[in-house]
């Protein structure tokens, strides 16, 4: 089969094809929907093969006889960038939503995998966040644009299993880090930006690190590698319209982050809180007990190591 894997290029999308391209090439025929398939993967760039055309996506699928879809294509990044560009997120993650599956439809694929967010659900959820739950309310306001058009992709993949027997699946992952991430600190996510703000901060031999928010917002880190595994298993194992969440099981506040990357990088000044700044969402931490239950996923990698990788990385990249 002929996999096209969106989004190929960047941050998720180099894990997942770090950790499949391998397994393909060597084990070459794996066991699949009680047939044995062998898999090629397709991944372009964004310049080669633009998701926001449909007319492009559908001839390039048509061409190369793409039989899946794996769409991790987005426009997404931290509160910062959400703010700015509210509307080109709700638009352009839409769109290319519509395009994928409907090209998913119309060239009658064997399946469609949609990449959600943990930003689609409601506000004030209640702890651990249950699939059953994203419909319970409106999700955080600075982050409600991209979570809604994630969500419409979900309607979408169920509308079309409904109607026709697709099968497109949906996956939530929650906020995800690792190497491959954008360290912008204006643009980037907390990770990545707490990390070069302590880096630099070092480096200057600074007094202090201001961040956003009072620290108390918390959150559900999972290491990309993690999760491009799930994605992986949930490809080769799962096969139903029922959104499965993705995570790491632990809930930790931004207080307790900023403090485990001040002592990874061995930053020896202040920490100081701009409260005049938001922090999203409350809390988030997701039930994953139908990953483990649907495709036998359990995150592997603790947040120290993660953050290690991902500091070492971006070291090495400067």
């Amino acid at each position: 089969m002929n996999i096209l894997l969106t989004g190929a290029h960047g941050f998720l999308g180099h894990h997942l094809v770090d950790r499949i391209a391998d397994k393909i090439s060597q084990i070459n025929e794996v066991n699949c929907y009680d047939k044995t398939k062998l898999y090629k993967l397709f991944t372009p760039r964004s310049y080669e093969l633009d998701c926001l055309k449909y007319t492009e996506l559908y001839h390039y699928c048509h061409h190369k006889n793409v039989g899946a879809i794996i769409h991790l294509a987005a426009e997404c990044g931290g509160i910062g960038m959400n703010q700015r560009k509210p509307a080109d997120f709700f638009l352009n993650n839409a769109q290319m939503s519509l395009n994928v599956l409907k090209v998913s439809h119309e060239l009658k694929l064997d399946k469609l995998v949609t990449i959600g967010t943990v930003c689609s659900y409601p506000k004030h959820t209640p702890v651990p966040f249950k699939e059953e739950d994203l419909w319970n309310g409106y999700p955080e306001e600075t982050n409600a644009p991209y979570g809604l058009a994630k969500k419409n992709l979900l309607v979408g993949a169920q509308a079309f299993s409904q109607q026709y027997g697709s099968n497109f699946i949906h996956l939530i992952p929650v906020n995800m880090y690792g190497e491959y991430d954008h360290f912008s600190l204006e643009d980037s996510h907390v990770i990545p930006a707490m990390l070069r703000k302590f880096h630099e901060a070092k480096e200057a031999q600074a007094p202090s690190v201001t961040l956003w928010g009072d620290g108390s917002a918390s959150r559900e880190f999972l290491y990309a590698g993690d999760c491009a595994d799930a994605i992986w298993k949930a490809f080769l194992n799962y096969d139903k319209p029922d959104p499965i969440n993705i995570g790491a099981a632990k809930e930790t506040t931004i207080k307790e982050l900023a403090e485990t990357i001040q002592s990874l990088i061995a930053f020896e000044g202040e920490i100081i809180w701009d409260s005049s700044k938001p922090n999203g969402q409350p809390r988030r931490c997701l039930d994953t007990s139908k990953a483990k239950t649907a495709f036998n996923f359990e995150a592997q990698t603790t947040l120290e190591e993660g953050l290690k990788r991902t500091y070492d990385w971006y070291i090495n990249e400067q």
